[in-house]
């Protein structure tokens, strides 16, 4: 799964969703997590309102199953949240993102809480209707 992260040095989450000019996109499962790409979002993204500015981000974040961020406005939460991106806002502005990926690794490997079961069912139900939509066209 690809997880997000906020962030103004690409390696604590302390960038508001808004507001961010870069948020860092990485891999993750089970046994463990590689880098991803850098999304970079430019023109005038102060926290004024401005609802347009959150497009571009909502669009890169579409293949995205987690976005940690340091604050993030209702609205823009809301509008994640119907695209199926969980926002999780750090504890701080000084929590490390490989930090959190190591946390993130281990949780999977352990127990997940609830409403990362019902993500990790959603994916591989996602997953086993890919493969077998696949597998009918190789065999027709």
């Amino acid at each position: 799964m690809k997880i997000a992260f906020a962030t103004n040095d690409t390696e604590h989450i302390n960038a508001h969703f808004g507001s961010a000019k870069q948020i860092v996109v990485y891999e993750a499962n089970a046994a463990g997590y590689k880098y991803f790409e850098t999304l970079t979002f430019d023109g005038n993204l102060k926290e004024d309102g401005n609802e347009d500015k959150l497009l571009p981000k909502l669009t890169a974040l579409a293949d995205c199953t987690i976005v940690y961020l340091a604050a993030i406005g209702g609205s823009a939460a809301a509008r994640l949240i119907s695209r199926r991106v969980t926002p999780i806002k750090a504890n701080s502005e000084e929590d490390k993102i490989v930090d959190v990926l190591d946390h993130f690794v281990q949780t999977l490997k352990g127990n997940p809480p609830p409403w990362l079961r019902k993500i990790l069912q959603q994916e591989a139900r996602q997953f086993d209707e890919e493969f077998s939509e696949i597998e009918e066209e190789v065999v027709v």
